[in-house]
Formats: C-alpha cells, sequence, structure tokens
C-alpha cells in the first residue's frame, strides 16, 4: 500500500523538496492533501499534478482564485484554519508539517491530535508549545519524526539507544554568512546579504535566522522537547562545512555523527519512508574532497540571539512563545528594510524582559500570547521611529 501523504506548506522550500521526492517515487506514496499561504496559482498545479483530493489556501481571499485553477478535477478546496485543520487530520497517514512560524501551530495539533505520524519542518511549533504537543502525541498515540537536519541526525544516531545511556547532544551550525564578519559589518548587513546563505538553500526567514543564530537557538528548545534533554546537556557548536549534522555523546564516551550533503531532501526522506530508507539524487560526499572538517565554538558577544534563546528555554512557561513572537516580527521589519540586523537580537531582549504571562494551558493561549507580543512589538517598533 501506498503512503497516503498531506503537505502542510506544498509551495515553500520543504514542501518542494518533499514534492520532488514523492513525484520520484509515485509506487510508494500518493499526495492526498496539499496546503498554502497564498499562492493559489502554484497550490493549484501541485494539486493538479499530484492528484490531491483537497488543496487549502489559508487566505480566503484567494479561495476563488484557486477554486476556479482547480475546475474540472475531482480536489475539493477549502480555506482558512478550518480547512488546514481537515488536510490536517484528514486521511494522511503522514502529515508533512511545513509552514513557517505560529501560523502552522493550529495544523501541526490538529495532526497531533488525529494520532498521526507528523514530520515536523515547523520548529516553531515545538518553540512555542513543546510541553503541549508533546503531551498531547503521547496521549492521542501520535509519532512525532523531525525534518529539521540537526534534529534527523540526532534521530537517527538515536536509533537502537537508550536514552538513559545518552550523556549528550551536540547541535552544529553552520555560522551562516555572518560567521567572520566584523561588527561594522553586521551593523551594516543588508536582507540580501543575510539570505545568502554559504551552504542552504532555504526560505528568507530561516535564513536571517541562521545569520542571527536565532534559528540555533531555537533549535536548541526543540531539542529539549524532541529529546528530553535539559539546557546543559544540549550544546551547540560552530561546524562551517555543513557535513556533520550533529552528534550524540554517549555514557561511555564514544560519540555517533550523521554526515551529508547540505541537501535538505536528505532527511525529509528519511521522515517519508521511516523506518526504512528512500533513495534521493543529494549529491554523494567526497570526504577527499572535503579534506577537512572545523569546529568552533559560537560568540554569543556578536550573536546574542543564541543566549536569549537558551536563557528562555531555561526560564521556560511563556518565556518561548515570546522570543519566537518578537523575532518573527523582528526578522520581518529587517527584511522589509525597516530594522538593522543587529538591532534584531535587542528587539528580542526587551520583548522578554518586558513579558509576564501565565503558562500556556492550550494552544488558544499560546495564540493569544503570541498576538499580544506581536502587537507590543510593532507598537514598540512604530514609536522608536518617531
Amino acid at each position: 500500500m501506498r503512503r497516503k501523504i498531506a503537505i502542510l506548506g506544498a509551495t515553500g522550500s520543504i514542501g518542494r523538496s518533499t514534492l520532488d521526492l514523492v513525484e520520484r517515487s509515485p509506487e510508494r506514496f500518493e499526495v492526498v492533501a496539499v496546503t498554502a499561504a497564498t499562492n493559489a496559482e502554484a497550490l493549484a498545479d501541485i494539486a493538479r499534478r499530484t492528484g490531491a483530493r483537497l488543496a487549502v489556501i489559508a487566505d480566503e481571499a484567494r479561495r476563488g482564485t484557486l477554486e476556479a485553477r482547480l475546475a474540472g478535477t475531482d480536489c475539493r478546496v477549502a480555506a482558512g484554519e478550518e480547512g488546514l485543520v481537515e488536510a490536517a487530520a484528514g486521511e494522511a497517514d503522514l502529515v508533512i508539517a511545513a509552514i513557517v512560524g505560529c501560523a502552522g501551530l493550529v495544523g501541526v495539533m490538529a495532526a497531533v491530535e488525529a494520532g498521526k505520524t507528523v514530520a515536523l519542518a515547523n520548529k516553531e511549533a515545538l518553540v512555542t508549545a513543546g510541553q503541549l504537543m508533546t503531551g498531547a502525541a503521547a496521549r492521542h498515540g501520535a509519532t512525532l519524526l523531525p525534518i529539521d537536519s540537526e534534529h534527523n541526525a540526532i534521530f537517527q544516531c538515536l536509533a537502537g539507544s537508550r536514552r538513559e545511556d545518552v550523556a549528550r547532544i551536540v547541535l552544529t551550525a553552520s555560522g551562516g554568512p555572518f560567521r567572520t564578519a566584523s561588527a561594522d559589518t553586521l551593523r551594516g548587513a543588508t536582507p540580501a546579504a543575510a539570505v545568502a546563505h554559504p551552504n542552504w538553500s532555504m526560505g528568507a526567514k530561516i535564513s536571517v535566522d541562521s545569520a542571527t543564530l536565532m534559528n540555533k537557538g531555537l533549535e536548541l528548545i526543540e531539542a529539549h522537547y524532541l529529546f528530553g534533554l535539559p539546557s546543559e546537556r544540549i550544546d551547540i557548536v560552530i561546524h562551517p562545512q555543513s557535513v556533520i549534522h550533529s552528534l550524540v555523546e554517549f555514557i561511555d564516551g564514544s560519540m555517533l555523527a550523521q554526515l551529508g550533503s547540505p541537501d535538505m531532501r536528505i532527511p525529509i526522506a528519511y521522515a517519508l519512508a521511516w523506518p526504512e530508507r528512500l533513495e534521493t539524487p543529494a549529491r554523494r560526499l567526497d570526504l577527499t574532497a572535503i579534506a577537512r572538517l572545523d569546529f568552533e565554538a559560537p560568540d554569543l558577544e556578536r550573536f546574542p540571539a543564541l543566549r536569549l534563546a537558551r536563557d528562555a528555554l531555561e526560564s521556560g512557561g511563556p518565556a518561548p512563545i515570546v522570543l519566537n513572537a518578537a523575532n518573527e516580527v523582528a526578522v520581518e521589519r529587517f527584511l522589509a528594510g525597516q530594522l538593522g540586523f543587529t538591532d534584531i537580537a535587542p528587539t528580542v531582549a526587551d520583548a522578554l524582559a518586558c513579558a509576564a504571562f501565565d503558562p500556556p494551558s492550550s494552544i488558544g493561549d499560546v495564540l493569544e500570547i503570541d498576538r499580544t507580543v506581536r502587537a507590543r512589538v510593532e507598537t514598540q517598533m512604530k514609536a522608536s521611529c518617531h
């Protein structure tokens, strides 16, 4: 039987890579539902190409365009949050959660509560609602498979091992485009320079997060919830070649690492076929050509976002929600040319210092904190411009 797939965020980078793999193995996979935020034209093309039975556009104003593009097909059209929940909790065996930011939170929780196998590329789901999400997964028998290359690497290294034998995990970071940049260069960094990642092809938001190292901070929080380890047993090391994607150290002193080309199709394929493997067209490693692997400690003075994320994890409660919301607003403003690169982390720090929320007890609480923080940050930024 073919595995039934729902792709939440089908038009984005992860969605496109997933489709590339799925369409190479039509005998193994069947796409039953696809979603997008606003790109109705691209979504309609994907739905026609894959034969999906449900296409969901988050922007309800774009529903008419999607319906017109899919006229004469057997694909049903839905829109908004209700449609997203239907795609996530419907007939799929495996849900690829690839919507960027908190916009993907409701869909991920719907899939988890439906007991699905959920392949998580949306790190914000665990960052903002980690305890709620893992608790729901345990109650409903859902399986969480990480797609992020670092967490996928750890997941592979842990295969067949007892968690009590793990001493620590080590997340690797490329260091982004500004790893060796001076303070003056960082102050004048442009959006175009920030999104020009040296190794990975990613969307604009995650590329900026990689440049500030906030992405690694979010991954730190995500790793805590995925693997159940406290902050002090999760380390981060800069590895500019992006060949070793992460490592696990065991109590006997041995370490296991997962290596591969910087191609997201490798971790996506692992999630698609798990517990089996799937052949990919990714470039094979030539270790003699690589010749060397370098490592260094992250510079928390030039890249304070990483320290902010670790502090948020250790503070717990609503702090990671505040961190994520403030960062999303700041990155959006930076990409729009309305905020300096080195102002992103201070904006997040100010939001964390002013936050006073009760711990969330539901996804509704998470989303309300998220909305409140975004509004506050927007207001503060407008005030600072006058």
